[in-house]
């Protein structure tokens, strides 16, 4: 103990509890209790050290052995002992990372290469009033002190979002406030204007999404669910040939919800619905198992009609090449091609090249 040297504190202790800490140049020890006091011993003391493994009522201890302390030491708690050692004793683990680092230090001599002035230490924050610790484990501290700065940005960020959710609801009868002023003061606002603002509340989303907050959960809710669809699907659907994707729906109706996503499985139960409830959509489930959302007005023969008359004027098509023709996905594509072969207007050349379809010569020529 006669190696250790004062940093601050000049205090009396019992040295049995206290936090080590490890820079280039020294070994650091702070009490526990009292932060005002430190010691420090120089690396370029350490002859070198040894662990001593825990056992029965004994914690894991590090041996650091010395070389004899120096004529003009700075003042220490001890000015003279008998031992060339001194044991560092873990009672709350952590042992075995102190000991990798320490050995480290010693092999790396990092002491001899920077000047005595560039040595970490441990100074007083007069800010904080407490121990500014540096070396391992100040960066550790730096690095839990982020973390900890992250959890509460995350806390604050799902504190906005709730914020965020709350404003959506008074936008949402915002706009369905001006709404209906724009239909009592129809002739004061031209066409134009009114088409364009209307417009800009669209985009605002579904004005009062059905939730199962409102309707419940169970047959209510996708009852109610299905003529929200019914009534939002309709143009979207004539603008695309009168059928889509269950996919796209899935897609189209959660962008227009905002917040209030859906699930799958409710999308396809409310839309299981829709034929029973005598609304203008239903839902088809191919052959292959691919579903669609389509108009009751959707004419099946002429869109197979459709399809031929492609088919011919090009020879023979892909799916992929029909759907840029045709301009709609390629699933949807495919689905036509095999519905006007199942009814017996096309042929199919199944190769290593792809599916291909030809107009039925059999049928045509015979």
């Amino acid at each position: 103990m006669d190696r250790f040297a004062w940093t601050s504190g000049l205090l009396e202790v019992k040295f049995d509890s206290g936090v080590l800490l490890l820079s280039t140049h020294r070994l650091i020890w702070r009490d526990q209790k009292n932060h005002e006091c430190c010691i420090a011993i120089p690396l370029s003391q350490v002859v070198f050290i040894e662990e001593q493994a825990a056992g029965i009522g004994k914690s894991a201890k590090i041996v650091v052995h010395l070389h004899p302390a120096a004529s003009n030491k700075e003042p220490g708690p001890f000015q003279s002992s008998k031992y060339s050692y001194i044991k560092l004793s873990f009672k709350e683990h952590g042992q075995i990372e102190f000991y990798r680092r320490l050995s480290e230090e010693i092999t790396q001599r990092r002491w001899e290469n920077m000047p005595t002035g560039q040595t970490i230490q441990v100074n007083k924050d007069p800010q904080a009033g407490r121990i500014r610790a540096v070396g391992i484990v100040g960066i550790e501290r730096k690095l839990e002190e982020k973390r900890k700065e992250t959890d509460k940005n995350i806390s604050e960020a799902f504190e906005d979002l709730s914020k965020l959710m709350e404003k959506a609801k008074e936008m949402v009868e915002l706009s369905k406030s001006i709404a209906n002023k724009i239909k009592e003061k129809q002739g004061d606002i031209t066409e134009d204007e009114t088409i364009r603002f209307k417009s800009y509340l669209l985009s605002m989303g579904i004005a009062n999404p059905v939730t199962r907050e409102t309707y419940g959960s169970g047959t209510h809710y996708h009852m109610q669910l299905a003529k929200q669809l019914a009534g939002i699907l309709q143009t979207p659907l004539e603008e695309r040939g009168g059928i889509m994707s269950l996919t796209e729906v899935y897609c189209l109706v959660n962008r227009a919800r905002g917040l209030e996503l859906l699930s799958p499985e409710d999308l396809v139960n409310a839309c299981k619905m829709l034929e029973s409830l005598k609304l203008p959509l239903r839902l088809r489930i191919f052959d292959s198992g691919v579903m669609v959302i389509e108009l009751q007005s959707h004419n099946e023969e002429e869109m197979v009609a459709s399809a031929l008359e492609t088919v011919s004027e090009k020879g023979s098509l892909t799916a992929d090449e029909f759907a840029k023709l045709v301009g709609m996905s390629v699933l949807l594509a495919k689905e036509r091609l095999l519905l006007a072969e199942k009814m017996g207007h096309l042929c199919r050349d199944d190769s290593v090249e792809g599916l291909r379809f030809y107009p039925n010569l059999f049928l045509t020529q015979s």
